[in-house]
């Protein structure tokens, strides 16, 4: 039984080690992990979304459907942001919550 909580003391001890390493020493978690994939080319800006089921039953509404990629450096996350607009007045309607996006590793 004491080797045991002794494995799991060493076990937590490696995590809490590992967890301010990767936060704390610039290059490390890119070294260890791989870079993140570069960020899409338009990131910011709004475009219609005409083919999804979604964008669809938007039309079926009266409504238009925006969709834009958006990234927020404070978090160092990246998340789609979808809004809707009314076909006559341009006017906003409703907007979704936003959805994190992930962003793959790219070793090498």
């Amino acid at each position: 039984m004491f080797y045991v909580f002794l494995l799991l003391v060493a076990a937590i001890g490696v995590g809490v080690y590992l967890t301010f390493i990767f936060q704390n020493v610039p290059g490390m978690k890119e070294e260890r992990l791989g870079k993140l994939e570069p960020l899409p080319p338009d990131v910011g800006t709004w475009k219609m979304d005409e083919e999804s089921a979604a964008a669809r039953a938007a039309a079926g509404e009266g409504l238009r459907r925006e969709v834009r990629v958006f990234y927020d450096e404070s978090k160092n996350r990246l998340y789609e942001q979808v809004r809707y607009r009314a076909q006559d007045s341009a006017e906003i309607v409703r907007v979704d919550p936003d959805r994190q996006l992930k962003r793959r590793r790219i070793k090498g």
